[in-house]
């Protein structure tokens, strides 16, 4: 993991299980606030993943779903994401239902 502390990535993955794709949307659905632009840099870096055993990116699952893959399984099987640990198969899911 990058140089976040826990807390900070686990409210950023919980702001992505409700939609958050990038830093506005973060702030405005959290009390998230960036320190510096190392800290910015980091942020980024876990919007832009869905996946991080298989690192698979949010933008590898959304081709999958505007490829016709859309179920959980399809994805999954599709781009690996979610059969590593599994942690982010409500991520995954979410991005297949809102197609974001």
């Amino acid at each position: 993991m990058m140089n976040l502390d826990m807390d900070k990535y686990l409210a950023i993955r919980k702001a992505q299980h409700n939609g958050a794709r990038t830093v506005d949307e973060l702030k405005s659905m959290t009390q998230f606030e960036i320190e510096n632009d190392e800290e910015l840099k980091n942020v980024e870096i876990v919007l832009k993943n869905a996946c991080r055993c298989k690192n698979v990116s949010i933008e590898d699952v959304l081709n999958a779903v505007n490829s016709g893959f859309t179920t959980l399984d399809e994805v999954m099987s599709e781009t690996g994401a979610g059969t590593g640990c599994g942690i982010c198969k409500g991520l995954v899911e979410s991005i297949i239902t809102n197609k974001r």
